[in-house]
């Protein structure tokens, strides 16, 4: 295992990281919350012994159930990992639990910690925006839960990058802990946050840390054009991740060349890939079965050559971004030479 520190920090993680999203059984989502407790204890123990010391959990998984059994196959080496988990999903019936007000971030914080059987929690995310509670309150709390000791670190997670840089700066201005992790979707199929998220993480010295880096299970490679929403498999009850599936399949046929070449599959060479990004701190690898963790778990030593990764930039990359058509205009030599740029 590799590991690096998450953002600006001096907080050590290991650049494969265990979500423990599928942990708990929940018939809101079965395809995925399907987790028994011992085939749970058997992945964290595959996941420590391989040198994850990185684990993500929130307090929306399976009613919280993530939580509970994650806290308790730790519990015996909690000094030696780091645990995140979230807050703003909604997490009980009352209309009160659900957003990022004053009152819920306190209340979810100390039912998380309950659940994780701790008393501190590394990396505290905030799981989604919140159109209702006014940023400053937001992120005062964040700050409170700092100062108290109750968090070490915050995060951010799906958040637009215009509200993550706003609150970052007040951050600053107000002297209060700011965001060292935001949390995101960026996978081969889906690089929209190289447009602006990943400059401005850069700039900040924010470390990301990947959701869902397998599309939901695409790129795996272990679907087909015909099995695709066959019952039981995860994109059939959980596709919330939009890509345009035909460009899918035909970039996979060519990951399996550069796999074939190492030796790998088709999911390892979809996690090396975003290892290479220079903003990306850790890559987060869940599974509902031991095989898989321990097939994605050696992607950690495959190295990509420089011309597979320009191929897989290559084919995979994001269109134009229209509404920045002027700043692109800056940089048109054509356009410095007819005199309509100076």
């Amino acid at each position: 295992m590799k590991y690096t520190t998450l953002g600006n920090t001096g907080l050590i993680v290991s650049r494969l990281s265990f979500g423990a999203m599928t942990f708990g059984s929940d018939p809101s989502m079965p395809t995925i919350y399907k987790v028994s407790d011992e085939e749970a204890r058997k992945m964290i123990d595959t996941s420590l012994a391989a040198g994850i010391n990185f684990f993500d959990t929130a307090d929306g998984y399976a009613g919280g159930q993530s939580e509970v059994m994650l806290g308790r196959l730790l519990a015996n080496r909690r000094h030696e990992v780091v645990i995140a988990t979230k807050v703003g999903f909604r997490n009980g019936a009352p209309i009160t639990q659900s957003g990022l007000s004053r009152r819920h971030i306190l209340y979810s914080c100390d039912q998380s910690l309950k659940r994780l059987g701790t008393d501190y929690i590394d990396l505290y995310i905030v799981h989604r925006e919140d159109p209702v509670t006014p940023l400053e309150e937001t992120l005062a709390t964040l700050d409170g839960l700092v100062k108290s000791g109750k968090v070490r670190y915050i995060g951010f997670s799906n958040w637009s990058v215009w509200k993550s840089a706003l609150a970052w700066q007040m951050q600053r201005d107000n002297g209060w802990t700011t965001f060292c992790n935001g949390q995101m979707n960026y996978t081969l199929v889906g690089r929209d946050v190289e447009y602006d998220v990943v400059p401005f993480m850069q700039q900040a010295g924010i470390g990301m840390t990947v959701w869902g880096p397998l599309a939901g299970g695409f790129l795996s490679g272990k679907y087909t054009r015909e099995n695709l929403k066959e019952e039981g498999n995860r994109l059939s009850g959980f596709d919330i991740i939009p890509f345009d599936k035909e460009k899918g399949f035909v970039l996979v046929d060519r990951m399996k060349e550069i796999a074939a070449t190492h030796n790998a599959t088709v999911a390892q060479i979809s996690l090396a890939w975003l290892l290479t990004k220079p903003v990306v701190s850790s890559v987060i690898i869940g599974a509902s079965k031991v095989p898989q963790l321990e097939d994605n778990l050696k992607a950690a030593a495959i190295e990509l050559s420089a011309a597979e990764v320009e191929l897989l930039d290559s084919l995979t990359a994001p269109g134009p971004l229209y509404p920045h058509w002027f700043n692109h205009n800056l940089a048109d030599p054509q356009h410095v030479a007819a005199g309509l740029i100076k």
